[in-house]
């Protein structure tokens, strides 16, 4: 990739006609712990509707994280409690902020100039075993699913137990076709290789991983290997690179490590595979100039400069994640 000279008023101009689509943050557990709102500005968090404004946030992933102590008997009734939060917030915003329910609503809120959120569950543990749960999840407005956090759930197991080289039980062949059926996008971002590998044969819709970094460049089990990388491209399924900087590489990592992750994954399956996965509120570091949701000009600037196209640029930073909606949010 060829390096350029980028002005920031250039860049600044740029970015402010794109838009821009995080598929994965925590910020819901955040503000169901009592901690904040995400209509008022917050010092101590990564996102909330201000910071969004800023940085050019348009279409922002929001998952309920099914935290450890609650499993496994009491992640249905923490999943509603997320949701209900999750509800009530956009509500009490709702000149700001829409909740995404299918694409032609979705087009309608931007072209108003809202934010809009999409609702997911992090930890298929919430189904209880129940694809009857995963239809009336959809119906609360439910349009993502990560399928395992780390642990092994009924749905398949996750990274944190891919020494037993387990992939998608019954239940979890089952979730994923009824996922397709409903229209709802299916995350892989961990869950062992051999569920990734399951997922990607038995899927028919495009798949993303919505937080995950390369192993390559950094050798972490929440990383995928190159082979994952160019299979997930070819399957037009969607990588959300992380912020996190445990993925990105050493302590001290910054915004030129992440871009390095981007160059690694258009080398290998081109750009219209790469998103963006910050993982804002669902970590206690973050990596230099990447310290909230105000970050995207630098990103934006920081492509630039490595000699992106204008349209790969806006690819990266939010349109491949609205061609994958496009694709399965019906």
């Amino acid at each position: 990739m060829k390096q350029k000279t980028t002005s920031l008023h250039e860049a600044l101009d740029f970015h402010r006609h794109l838009i821009v689509a995080d598929g994965h943050c925590d910020t819901v557990l955040a503000v169901a712990r009592g901690s904040r709102k995400l209509g008022e500005y917050s010092e101590s968090g990564h996102i909330d509707l201000i910071k969004m404004q800023e940085g050019g946030v348009r279409v922002q992933f929001f998952a309920a994280f099914i935290e450890t102590l609650f499993k496994p008997f009491s992640s249905l009734t923490r999943a509603l409690q997320l949701i209900d939060v999750f509800i009530a917030e956009t509500e009490s915003n709702c000149r700001r902020i829409a909740h995404g329910l299918n694409i032609k609503q979705i087009s309608r809120e931007l072209e108003k100039g809202k934010v809009v959120g999409i609702l997911g569950i992090e930890g298929g543990e919430a189904l209880n075993g129940d694809l009857a749960v995963l239809r009336v999840m959809y119906r609360l407005g439910v349009r993502f699913i990560g399928l395992t956090w780390n642990q092994r759930n009924m749905i398949a197991d996750g990274v944190g137990e891919e020494i037993t080289g387990g992939g998608l039980t019954g239940f979890g062949r089952e979730v994923v076709r009824e996922m397709n059926r409903l229209g709802m996008i299916i995350d892989l971002a961990h869950i062992s290789e051999q569920g990734f590998w399951d997922v990607l044969r038995l899927s028919r819709d495009p798949v993303m991983v919505s937080h995950s970094n390369c192993r390559t460049l950094c050798e972490h089990p929440r990383n995928l290997n190159d082979e994952q990388i160019r299979e997930l491209g070819r399957h037009n399924g969607v990588l959300g690179l992380s912020f996190v900087p445990k993925f990105l590489g050493q302590e001290g990592t910054g915004i030129k490590n992440f871009l390095d992750h981007v160059d690694h994954v258009a080398g290998l399956a081109g750009t219209e595979c790469i998103g963006i996965g910050s993982d804002f509120d669902g970590i206690e570091t973050t990596a230099a100039g990447l310290e909230d949701c105000r970050c995207y000009p630098a990103i934006t600037a920081g492509l630039m400069e490595r000699g992106y196209t204008e349209s790969e640029i806006r690819g990266i930073m939010g349109e491949n994640i609205l061609r994958l909606m496009e694709i399965v949010i019906k």
